[in-house]
Formats: C-alpha cells, sequence, structure tokens
C-alpha cells in the first residue's frame, strides 16, 4: 500500500517523532510511505525520516510558511502535484495549523481514504465545529492520543483495536509510541540512600511550565540540602530560569544540560529520580513516558493527557496546573519516603509496556487495511 503522510513542518517536537514512529511502523510492514511538509523543516530531521525508509517531499524549498489565500492556493498545488505523481492509496493528515484546510484540499483533489490525527486536547480551540465537520464529513476516521482528548473532541472515546466496529465516519483513540532511542528498564531503577536528582527533559517555554520548576526546587532546597536540579533542553525560558536560579541562591546545585541530541536522552533519564512536567497544556506527554520506561517518578500537572499517563498514586504524582505550592507538596511527599520513590518507580515501569511501538505500529497498520474496505 502507497501511503502519504501530510506534516505541517519537520521540526524536532513531539508530533515528529510520533510521526516518525509511525513511518517506521508503515515501512517495516511493507508499505510505502510519502511524507509530505508543507513549511518549516531541518535537513536533520528530513534526512532521519529519509533514512528510516520514507520519501519526504518539503513543498516549501526554504521552508517559509505562507499564510493566507496565498498559503492555501501553494498548498493547492503542491498536494495536488503529489498526488498527481505518487498516487496514494491513503493519506494521513497531522491535524495542526493549517487545520483542516490540507483535508479539505485533499478531499477537493479526489482523495477518499483520508485520516486525520490532533495531537492535542481541544481546550486550544475556540469552537469545535469545523472539527466536527471535518470528522463526520471529510476523514474516515479522526484519531485522538488520548481516551481524555477524544472525549473532549467528541464527546466519548474509544481505544482501537483489531475488533473495533468501522462505520463510514469513525473517531477512536490511539495512543502514542515510545520512540526507538528509549527502551523499558528490565531491572530496578537503582535509589540510593544519597542524593536524590529532580530534572525536566522538555522545550523551556512557559507553556511547558519551566518558570515554575526553578521557585519550586528553591523552596525544597532549603529543607533538603543535598537534592539537585537537571535541566535538560533550551528554550525562551532559559535565561529566565538561570536568573531565578542565581537570585533564589540555588544556581550551583542546578547542571544545565541544554538541548541534547536523541540518542543521549536515556543515559539523561537514568540520572534523573524525580522527573517534573509542570505544563499548562500537554497534548499526551511523551517525555513522561520516557522518563517512566527509565524507572524516573513522574510530578506532572494535571492537565490534557497527562493524568492519562500519569496515573495519580499510582505511576506518579499529579499537582494543580500552576500552583508551585502544590507542586512543591507533591515533590516534598517523595523525599520524604525512599520507599514511595521505589514503588512508583516499579509501577511506572509496569504500566507503560502498553505504549510499546509493537502495539503502536499493529495498531495503525491494522487501521490502514480495515479503511480501504469502508464504502
Amino acid at each position: 500500500m502507497k501511503i502519504l503522510i501530510t506534516i505541517p513542518c519537520l521540526l524536532t517536537g513531539g508530533t515528529e517523532i510520533q510521526t516518525l514512529n509511525l513511518v517506521r511502523a508503515l515501512v517495516q510492514e511493507g508499505h510505502q510511505v510519502i511524507v509530505t511538509c508543507y513549511f518549516e523543516y531541518t535537513p536533520a530531521m528530513v534526512q532521519c525520516y529519509q533514512d528510516n525508509g520514507s520519501k519526504v517531499i518539503c513543498l516549501s524549498p526554504d521552508g517559509t510558511r505562507i499564510g493566507g489565500w496565498k498559503g492555501i492556493l501553494f498548498l493547492f498545488k503542491g498536494l495536488r502535484e503529489v498526488l498527481k505523481n505518487e498516487r496514494p492509496d491513503i493519506a494521513h493528515v497531522q491535524y495542526m495549523a493549517p487545520g483542516a484546510i490540507p483535508i479539505f484540499l485533499l478531499r477537493l483533489l479526489g482523495m477518499k481514504n483520508i485520516i486525520a490525527t490532533t495531537h492535542t486536547a481541544a481546550d486550544i480551540y475556540p469552537n469545535l465545529r469545523l472539527i466536527h465537520f471535518v470528522q463526520k464529513y471529510c476523514v474516515r476516521v479522526f484519531t485522538c492520543i488520548t481516551m481524555r482528548a477524544e472525549k473532549s473532541f467528541f464527546g466519548s472515546a474509544e481505544l482501537y483495536n483489531s475488533s473495533t466496529i468501522l462505520k463510514k465516519r469513525n473517531h477512536f483513540t490511539i495512543y502514542n509510541a515510545l520512540p526507538p532511542y528509549i527502551h523499558i528498564r528490565e531491572k530496578q531503577k537503582p535509589f540510593s540512600d544519597g542524593q536524590i536528582t529532580l530534572g525536566v527533559v522538555s522545550r523551556l517555554e512557559r507553556i511547558k511550565g519551566m518558570d515554575l520548576v526553578v521557585p519550586a526546587f528553591a523552596k525544597l532546597k532549603k529543607q533538603y540540602t543535598d537534592i539537585r536540579l537537571l535541566v535538560v533542553g533550551d528554550g525562551s525560558q532559559r535565561s529566565i530560569m538561570q536568573e531565578q536560579a542565581i537570585e533564589l541562591g540555588v544556581n550551583d546545585s542546578v547542571e544545565w544540560m541544554g538541548r541534547q541530541e536523541q540518542p543521549c536522552l536515556q543515559s539523561l533519564y537514568d540520572r534523573i529520580d524525580i522527573l517534573l512536567m509542570p505544563s499548562r497544556s500537554e497534548g499526551f506527554g511523551l517525555t513522561a513516558i520516557e522518563g517512566m520506561a527509565r524507572g524516573c517518578v513522574v510530578v506532572a500537572s494535571d492537565t490534557g493527557g497527562l493524568p492519562e499517563v500519569v496515573k495519580d498514586g499510582e505511576t506518579g504524582l499529579l499537582h494543580q496546573v500552576e500552583d508551585v505550592e502544590d507542586m512543591t507538596a507533591k515533590i516534598q511527599s517523595l523525599l520524604e519516603s525512599r520507599m514511595r520513590i521505589i514503588q512508583l518507580s516499579r509501577n511506572s515501569v509496569s504500566y507503560v509496556s502498553q505504549f510499546s511501538f509493537a502495539k503502536y505500529a499493529a495498531a495503525f497498520c491494522n487501521l490502514y487495511e480495515r479503511i480501504k474496505h469502508i464504502n
């Protein structure tokens, strides 16, 4: 089968990583995959997709984003050329800005078998009428990355499997998968009686709650003097976080790693005991399952898809969004009980197996095969 995957950009975000997982799954099953990127890209990410067996077509040679009517015309011409030359059996649209426009254009150009995947919850959209229209009239299947997100869009949710009944128009949840550079830990993560390391692995942006991390750490440092903070990532909040660390007198206990390449992340998760994810908005929480796979105990905000990944009190702890006091209290409860850290770590490693690449690959490959037969 020849499958067209469309995506707005090929940079280094979670959506690109998950789409790369999808490419790997399809190529391994013997499908031909054409990835069409509308706008921004990095040569390294394009190469990564190509190395995993897909053809990559960048509609914008220099990666410039085009808006308005010019952007629609640009997409129409580009997608028309792709369909003419490649003749795919199925188109899978990653539903991000420019949103529904590529779906409407693909339908206009005669593409019938369309899947759309949204990587967020409904809270970022002012209203859902357009998405409901797309789901009911334009695509065969609309998939979400968590059941909580699916319910926020459509009022109900169902986890897809091979026995799921397919109708003419459908919506389901298919969980994201662990990326290939993270392996599920086979042995218990060692927690010594000594120093505990808190950490973040994230874009250092306000939407990720990075402005809350250092104040919380500084509060805890007053009582637990031997704790350390490992910061992996870069972004607009980095200089602000560094200023906070200096002003609050904890900079000597913070290690600033900057942005790291994906193959390096596993060893960094292994250095972190308590992984912090104080996001203001989060579609799925790929970082959470990566950390859990390596035995980190995740302390995350109760938003987006995080509560579906981090089961409060079972596989990690949740705190109120933007609440430094609640976040600090949850971390403190772990620092007070080494046995609780060990138990949550064990639970995390066991729980995260449902996000394996094998399950993800099987679900999407089965769905592609089945939608060809929908009339």
